[in-house]
């Protein structure tokens, strides 16, 4: 498999040079290889947060090398940054993150709106990507109109819209109950199945458990890299 995230001695420190400056990640090395199904955990404040802002290229480390798909993330300006982030990555964060006022099948048509896709297109692929997550009856309903495990799916169809070769899911079923969690848990494990590469950051070891590698990170470091067998059904 090709490595589609390098991570080398990865540092981030803020205030650099002040007299309350913080080293938060003090030298993170880790490959993540295509089509891999990652669960990076930590308790809050082992700053998984902000290594995954660094992975998905919101932010650059302080020291050391990022390459994603061959890219060097390092050397990229702000909008070569941005247009990373649309073409490499889908994101799904813990509170969906969807704009009010505004349909299912709008929502999830607004990354390819930004991309200069056409109209026609645009609605053809959001409705495909609507029905792969099971909200086909839902897709001219507005977030108000959803429960929180719908607007998750839709949030899940948004971070499709531009076919990224990788999901980074932030807590992603932080603010849903078990049974809604397992569905989109579900969902993850059918994408996996279909080519993504996904990375999911967690504070849950229940959750981390159903993934074939866990990366466990503690006050800046990772301190375990495991791989394991997953019998997954659904």
């Amino acid at each position: 498999m090709q490595p589609v995230i390098t991570l080398k001695d990865i540092v981030k420190t803020y205030n650099l040079g002040k007299p309350n400056e913080l080293e938060i990640l003090h030298g993170i090395t880790i490959t993540i290889y295509e089509n891999e199904f990652v669960a990076i955990v930590g308790e809050s404040g082992s700053g998984k947060s902000t290594l995954m802002n660094i992975i998905g290229a919101l932010d650059k480390p302080t020291k050391g090398e990022y390459i994603l798909n061959s890219l060097n993330v390092n050397k990229a300006s702000k909008d070569q940054m941005s247009d990373i982030r649309n073409k490499n990555i889908g994101f799904v964060f813990q509170n969906f993150n969807l704009i009010s006022r505004t349909s299912a099948l709008k929502n999830v048509e607004l990354p390819m709106l930004y991309k200069g896709i056409s109209s026609s297109k645009r609605i053809k692929k959001a409705k495909e990507l609507l029905t792969l997550v099971g909200m086909e009856k839902r897709m001219n309903h507005d977030p108000n109109e959803l429960s929180g495990g719908q607007k998750q799916r839709v949030a899940i169809a948004r971070a499709l819209a531009n076919n990224p070769s990788i999901i980074l899911a932030d807590e992603p079923t932080g603010a849903l109950d078990s049974l809604t969690s397992r569905h989109v848990m579900d969902l993850f494990h059918k994408l996996h199945k279909q080519g993504k590469t996904i990375i999911l950051i967690t504070h849950s070891n229940k959750l981390a458990k159903e993934c074939p590698r866990i990366i466990t990170i503690k006050d800046g470091n990772i301190v375990s890299d495991v791989r394991q067998e997953i019998n997954y059904v659904n």
